[in-house]
């Protein structure tokens, strides 16, 4: 697939362009809003919206090779969108398997126990720090995906991973393998 042509193509308004672009990482984009709104049904409207804000928005983009990085920027706006609109709790019966964290061979019980226990010890961290760590660990994002998705700087996502889990750490015990 050659981003530059269909990213040229879908600046000339063809949606066939853009949608070909889009459905090439469909599942990263699920996987990345499931990440920030914690449910199928939440991450599908932040999906949704960030389709139609990419078609109004893509004769802006000026580096066609920076596309998904860009769109990824304005599929995490979109969620925090919906977070601001919507302002609900996510209930652990919400989450399975699909959240991107993979349960090996344990009931749903436990994994729901999980669950619970990652996102009580996230919720109390400072947001950014928790943002980050997410990024980081469940979606697999590397240090400079990260800062294109937050638009913050490089040292800033280190800074952010770094002092979140040292703050997980010291409230809870444990090993961190640097």
């Amino acid at each position: 697939m050659d981003i530059q042509r269909l990213v040229k193509k879908a600046k000339k308004g063809d949606k066939e362009a853009l949608l070909e672009l889009i459905m090439e990482q469909k599942d990263d984009y699920y996987k990345l809003a499931y990440t920030y709104t914690g449910n199928r049904d939440d991450a599908l409207d932040a999906m949704e919206d960030m389709i139609v804000k990419l078609y109004e928005q893509i004769p802006r983009l000026k580096k066609p090779g920076s596309f998904y990085s860009w769109s990824k920027t304005i599929l995490v706006n979109c969620c925090h969108s919906i977070h601001r609109k919507r302002k609900k709790l996510v209930f652990v019966e919400d989450w399975t398997d699909d959240a991107g964290i993979s349960s090996q061979e344990v009931s749903p019980i436990e994994t729901s126990v999980q669950h619970m226990h990652i996102h009580q010890l996230l919720s109390k961290l400072n947001p950014n720090q928790a943002e980050a760590i997410r990024l980081r660990y469940f979606q697999d994002l590397d240090y400079q995906s990260i800062a294109n998705v937050t638009n913050t700087s490089l040292g800033t996502v280190k800074s952010r991973i770094f002092q979140g889990l040292n703050k997980l750490n010291q409230w809870y015990g444990g090993e961190r393998n640097d």
